[in-house]
């Protein structure tokens, strides 16, 4: 079952954010914890882990904005 990769809320007044690159391509094998993307929101840059073990399959583009919540990808 795949598990969907979410675009997490940082900070408390966080609403959105922005990928800024993802750091595994599409289809690579990633490990839960592992630094999967970039995610600039209120005026920092973060790296966001992997949910978990799998392949990864990316849906949202780099450099694009998105809603908490929104997801971005799914680990299959």
């Amino acid at each position: 079952m795949a598990v969907e990769i979410l675009l997490p809320k940082i900070g408390f007044s966080m609403q959105e954010g922005q990928v800024a690159e993802w750091l595994a391509k599409d289809g690579d094998a990633v490990t839960e914890g592992q630094p999967l993307f970039s995610l600039e929101a209120d005026k920092s840059t973060n790296e966001v882990e992997a949910p978990a073990t799998g392949t990864l399959k990316i849906i949202a583009r780099t450099g694009e904005t998105y809603e908490v919540g929104t997801v971005l990808g799914y680990i299959e």
